[in-house]
């Protein structure tokens, strides 16, 4: 019987099949995105031991370098001495194993007593990190730790780094000591259950659902749905489908949205079946103008790239704070004149602030500021005046001047290639043929170009990588600016 460890748990929690996939079949999964994931979970685990241990008095079981059975050999000498914290600490048993994050000792006259805590990157505890821990704890347990207490270690997003390596506060901690040493024998029936899977000889016969997504987007969906009818409206292009409703057009046989009776749908869901249908695009000109109509001129196109860190690198940042990096800004007179401005400094400090000063000196005190998804820029903006009271009263003027093209845009055009989304990906092809994001090379999009601005800013990147990160963001971020000036070109009638 092979040990299964608590990934591999947690997999056959989600799906029998995705465990037998992991083991048996690896090379059919989708890893895309779990490079930033586990950079994500480093960055967070080094800051835990750090917290932890600030003397530097505990031991890192590093299995990498150790090896299986030498990580679990000297795990069970830390633990039997009890001299200090152990991080990553090797727990095996029932066929089972994991890697504890945080194991920190309690005074103790004989046998060392222990208090495990599992540190996540994110900002609450989720259903699945309880199982987690369970996990964790059975096999503490089953291995014979005299495990005192239990615990989730989070991000606690109200911290505010106060810079100097100082991250004391940022990790809060829910003790879960009594539901995780209730739940052991539904753990041991997790590992029954998984062992028994893992011994089948062929593939588990499941068929896709609401555990394809819950609680992760499964690697293996792919895989899955190959041989599923793949039409070319799905119902997932109707907007704002719940799942209830879903559920009860699928039992009717029906994966296209152009087969939907009317009578399942809103008038909006309504109007993208008939646009679909129709094959042409829907565009109410009258509309749009009308709702555009009244905005003075200079007009302002504003869009922000930023960075939200897990742990935060600037000081007076808090976790996951949308820190501003990056602006595009476009200016349309009203002769038609067009002019451009932008910032971006890719250097280690904090750029919120020379990007606040730049956006200030560049930007007219009058005239709307067009955005397309307002509540994201003035989010970024009240930060920005939060963080800098000086500033305060010129940013809130501007925050107070923004006006959304995105709610313009869904009410009043829809074209089938959007299969559902008026993301400005999607209605600028449609609305504008000929310009579109798929000539960007490199940087096409928010996620890509924050994944850029952190490899720019390592000290490691070399100077002709820096050029191309410059060049690929300053092209993405022109065109999101761009792409709102020919929608309301469009929108308004020009």
């Amino acid at each position: 019987m092979r040990r299964l460890s608590k990934s591999k748990l947690i997999a056959w929690r989600q799906c029998p099949k995705r465990l037998w996939l992991e083991l048996n079949c690896p090379k059919l999964r989708d890893d895309s995105g779990a490079e930033s994931a586990f950079r994500i979970g480093n960055e967070v685990g080094e800051i835990a031991r750090r917290i932890y241990d600030p003397d530097g008095t505990g031991t890192l079981v590093d299995v990498a370098a150790l090896g299986y059975e030498e990580a679990f050999r000297r795990t069970d000498e830390l633990l039997a001495d009890g001299a200090g914290p152990v991080f990553e600490a090797g727990l095996r048993a029932d066929g089972a194993l994991a890697f504890a994050d945080v194991m920190l000792p309690l005074p103790a006259d004989g046998t060392p007593a222990w208090r495990m805590l599992e540190v996540k990157s994110s900002t609450s505890v989720k259903d699945y990190h309880r199982e987690d821990l369970a996990i964790q704890a059975h096999l503490a347990v089953e291995t014979g730790v005299d495990l005192d207490s239990c615990a989730i270690a989070h991000i606690d997003s109200s911290f505010v780094y106060a810079g100097d390596g100082d991250y004391r506060g940022l990790l809060r901690e829910e003790d879960l000591t009594e539901e995780c040493l209730s739940l052991a024998r539904e753990v041991e029936g997790w590992i029954a259950g998984a062992q028994a899977t893992a011994a089948l000889t062929a593939e588990p016969e499941i068929a896709m659902g609401p555990q394809c997504s819950d609680p992760f987007d499964c690697p293996f969906a792919g895989h899955c749905s190959r041989d599923l009818p793949r039409p070319d409206y799905p119902l997932g292009s109707l907007p704002r489908l719940n799942a209830d409703r879903r559920e009860a057009i699928e039992a009717l046989g029906i994966a296209d949205l152009r087969e939907v009776p009317e009578r399942f749908l809103t008038a909006h869901q309504n109007l993208v079946r008939e646009v679909t249908i129709s094959g042409e695009t829907w565009f109410d000109r009258e509309g749009a103008a009308a709702a555009l109509a009244g905005h003075g001129f200079p007009a302002w196109f504003l869009d922000f790239e930023t960075l939200a860190l897990p742990v935060p690198i600037w000081k007076g940042t808090r976790p996951y704070e949308q820190v501003p990096f990056q602006f595009s800004l476009h200016r349309v007179g009203e002769d038609g004149s067009m002019a451009h401005e932008s910032f971006l400094e890719l250097v280690a400090g904090d750029p919120s602030r020379p990007l606040a000063e730049k956006l200030l000196a560049m930007m007219g005190p009058a005239g709307p500021v067009f955005v397309y998804s307002a509540s994201f820029e003035r989010r970024v903006i009240r930060q920005l005046a939060a963080r800098f009271p000086d500033l305060a009263g010129p940013l809130l003027a501007i925050a107070d001047r923004l006006v959304d093209l995105h709610p313009v845009a869904t009410a009043y055009f829809y074209a089938p290639s959007q299969h559902g989304s008026w993301s400005l990906k999607a209605v600028l092809p449609a609305a504008c043929p000929g310009l579109s994001y798929e000539v960007l090379e490199g940087v096409a999009n928010g996620e890509m170009a924050a994944e850029a601005y952190r490899e720019a800013i390592a000290p490691a990147t070399a100077r002709n990588r820096l050029a191309e990160i410059e060049t690929e963001l300053l092209e993405y971020c022109h065109l999101d600016t761009l792409a709102m000036v020919r929608l309301w070109e469009k929108f308004r009638g020009g």
